[in-house]
């Protein structure tokens, strides 16, 4: 033990490294083994102990948390006067819906509804009351009535005169809704799951051939896009598993090799669930995406380390001191590749929202984390296996190197035009990259199969929508029932608002002259329709007033856009400045423009600064331009990807291409690693060093490859279409990647020969004596060769 502290100590005294210097965490596991184990086990033991507790949050609002001036307009909103995004809307469709008793079953239902203790109260045409002109109310839906006839006119004379039953009634009486107010404490104790239970048990006597009854709803979204993110985090460690381990068995061709190779993935997502776990408390829909893309980055990683022992074995160094070998040559590229995938998440820490930050946070972690496993946990086990008589598995599989002199022969015999193209190309997609803009769609958020979806969907064709739309109007006169003044303001944003969404649309004090025409005071009005249902018009103190409209929940971002911005224009016209538009719509289309466009500039910074960073590492302007076309040229492929198909910047679609990148170039990095220490460490010429560095190692960068792809393709069968779109991206990027790296990168080398004849050229000895940079192994060790 103490000759081989002597030789790390004499190891990092000589050389610098591309690594700068972070592969001393595997030296020093080789040189004190049994201490590294037990911190090994002690942190796998406390993450392990964390993952039990494991929940997702499928709040959308935390991922727009702290976003900026819509967020913190609509936490005002919710606030001072509650909203309708955690309502549950009950869409009741029936054929006979004037049949006196199909509607007295409906109201029964209504009433039941209105009972739960998971409801504060409800919005119908049953709960509903008019003034009685003696101070009173009375059922604005009769009771007892005996006949269809008298049941259709009292529909359709509240359907066409009442402002909050216009959009709860179908225009041709076939079907209600029922708004269910949620009790907050309640469900917060039980869970939303259990409230979803109850409501559903409710309306589940009542469902016959006469009525049809379906719930939606934010509060049920959110539901099914919690159970969707659950399934597919159990379908994606399964089956990434699985797939990685079976990729690493068919390219070593060895059962303990595949194993050995699969370990390390799950030790990697183990500590970065348990870290996550104890950093955030929970995962979100975005931070359970980091766990996926640990576990396949930890695979990639585990090969190369892998295959690379391997090869030393064969070469007939002693499998111990192969281990040691592997994390000379192997360690600096990869803890280079870790810093570069974790500048790649850590740039999104600067897009606003608390969602994208823990993200960014979740990603940096896991990171670092899945490095610290590949120089810790993998040559300990590899150590281990040696120690219990691992034989010498066979050579990889030909499926992974019968390409590679392909593409050295295509690479060699047109260089040139192979160069130009890749860098033209390269240069032409970035015109995409200028041109793509940012979209949000609301339903890319919600599970494909969601039957809640559905149900929202047949209530914006057939009342118009619920999905609301506020304007928040400050009082002057402090009247909580209105003075005549702010109630002229009221009605005035009431009708801009109405331009906008359409006529009898939008609800407010101003919307109850049907009732104040008739004799009754404001008052007298704002008494019957009850204290909860007071606050959604004004509040208590009379300083603001509630002017909400409803518009269908499907509707395009740059749709809502244009009318958000035509109502700020109508409001700003007619004086009233002080004014705000906002709503959960609204805070999700804008702040999602604001976070796109951030994300945007992060990505561009990621790459700017990884690019600098390769440079840096391995000392070498050259050596960066090398980089830039192979890990551009994937990025900017995807961008013109998504803007040729009208797809746009989505949220998860530029976190994918930031991520896409961070890892790919990964194997760029490998690959001007394995060609600098050709150069540096065998004195190979430069063209023959490229051929080498492609036989050499292509294998392995297919290998890896392929498990990045096959592990995240799993994510783009989610359910969930915004992850199901983080993986489709994902899966492009890395395999344009490939061609980058085995073809484009290639081809720049040997087209610039010129330019990169001097690259990693052996210094005379007298100026080897002063100073040897490292990129991949240590030179001096007898033998010592890829």
């Amino acid at each position: 033990m103490a000759t081989m502290g002597r030789r790390v100590s004499d190891f990092l005294g000589r050389h610098r490294s591309i690594g700068f210097g972070l592969e001393t965490i595997g030296l020093a596991t080789v040189a004190r083994p049994r201490l590294m184990a037990f911190l090994v086990v002690a942190f796998t033991a406390l993450t392990a102990f964390f993952i039990p507790k494991a929940n997702v949050d499928g709040d959308l609002l935390r991922v727009f948390a702290d976003s900026g001036e819509y967020y913190d307009s609509y936490a005002a909103l919710s606030e001072t006067f509650g909203t309708f995004e955690n309502d549950i809307y009950v869409l009741v469709n029936s054929p006979r819906l004037t049949d006196p008793q199909v509607l007295e079953d409906i109201r029964f239902l209504a009433l039941e509804l209105e009972l739960s203790p998971y409801a504060t109260g409800t919005l119908s045409p049953f709960s509903l009351r008019s003034p009685d002109g003696q101070g009173g109310s009375v059922p604005a839906v009769p009771e007892g009535m005996t006949s269809s006839e008298d049941v259709a006119a009292a529909l359709q004379d509240l359907q066409q005169n009442d402002p909050m039953m216009r959009n709860l009634i179908t225009p041709d009486l076939s079907g209600v809704v029922m708004i269910v107010f949620p009790n907050r404490e309640m469900t917060a104790a039980d869970g939303t799951r259990a409230m979803i239970a109850s409501l559903r048990e409710t309306v589940a006597p009542y469902q016959s051939d006469d009525i049809q009854v379906e719930l939606t709803g934010p509060p049920i979204w959110t539901s099914e896009m919690l159970n969707a993110a659950v399934d597919d985090q159990i379908k994606f460690t399964v089956y990434g598993f699985s797939l990685g381990a079976l990729i690493a068995l068919l390219a070593l061709r060895s059962l303990w090799g595949a194993l050995i190779v699969a370990a390390s993935p799950f030790i990697a997502v183990i500590w970065t669930m348990g870290a996550i776990l104890i950093l955030f408390g929970s995962f979100s829909f975005l931070t359970i995406i980091v766990t996926t893309v640990c576990l396949v980055v930890a695979f990639s990683e585990s090969m190369f380390f892998v295959y690379n022992w391997l090869s030393y074995w064969r070469d007939g160094h002693d499998p111990d001191a192969a281990v040691v070998e592997t994390i000379k040559l192997v360690g600096p590229a990869s803890a280079l590749t870790m810093l570069t995938t974790a500048i790649a998440f850590g740039s999104l820490a600067f897009a606003p929202g608390r969602g994208i930050e823990e993200f960014a946070y979740a990603g940096v972690v896991g990171s670092v984390l899945t490095f610290v496993v590949i120089m810790t946990f993998l040559p300990l086990l590899l150590k281990g296996a040696i120690r219990l008589g691992l034989k010498m598995p066979k050579p990889p599989s030909v499926a992974l190197t019968g390409g590679l002199p392909f593409a050295w022969r295509l690479a060699s015999g047109f260089a040139k035009p192979l160069a130009a193209v890749a860098v033209v190309a390269t240069l032409l997609l970035l015109i995409p990259y200028f041109l793509i803009e940012p979209r949000f769609s609301f339903e890319d958020y919600v599970a494909d199969d969601s039957s809640a979806l559905t149900a929202a969907e047949e209530i914006d064709s057939g009342v118009g929508g619920v999905a609301p739309f506020y304007v928040r109007v400050p009082l002057q006169d402090m009247d909580p029932n209105v003075s005549d003044r702010d109630y002229e303001t009221i009605r005035t944003v009431h009708e801009i608002v109405e331009q906008h969404l359409g006529e009898n649309k939008v609800i407010s004090a101003a919307a109850l002259t049907h009732y104040t025409e008739a004799g009754f005071t404001r008052e007298e009005v704002f008494n019957a329709v009850g204290p909860f249902m007071r606050q959604r018009f004004v509040t208590d103190s009379g300083s603001e007033a509630l002017v909400t409209g409803f518009m269908p929940t499907i509707v395009k971002s740059d749709v809502l856009r244009s009318v958000v911005e035509a109502t700020e224009r109508d409001l700003t016209a007619a004086g009233i400045d002080d004014a705000q538009v906002g709503g959960f719509r609204i805070l999700t289309t804008f702040a999602t423009d604001s976070i796109v466009r951030t994300l945007q500039l992060c990505l561009t910074l990621s790459v700017l600064v990884n690019i600098g960073l390769i440079g840096f590492a391995f000392r070498s302007y050259r050596v960066a331009l090398a980089s830039a076309v192979p890990n551009l040229f994937p990025i900017l492929g995807t961008e013109a990807f998504l803007w040729a198909t009208g797809s746009g910047l989505q949220l998860t679609t530029v976190l994918a291409l930031t991520i896409a990148f961070g890892i790919a170039v990964n194997d760029t990095i490998h690959f001007l690693s394995h060609y600098l220490h050709d150069r540096r460490a065998e004195g190979k010429p430069h063209e023959e060093a490229v051929k080498h560095t492609i036989l050499r190692i292509g294998g392995a960068i297919v290998a890896t490859t392929i498990i990045l792809c096959a592990g995240t393709a799993i994510v783009a069968t989610s359910d969930l279409p915004q992850v199901a779109m983080f993986g489709q991206l994902f899966v492009l990027s890395i395999a344009l990647a490939l061609l980058g790296d085995l073809f484009m990168l290639p081809a720049i080398l040997l087209a610039g020969r010129r330019f990169f004849a001097h690259v990693g050229e052996t210094k005379p000895a007298s100026e080897a004596g002063k100073e040897r940079v490292t990129i991949s192994g240590d030179t001096s060790a007898p033998g010592a060769k890829l």
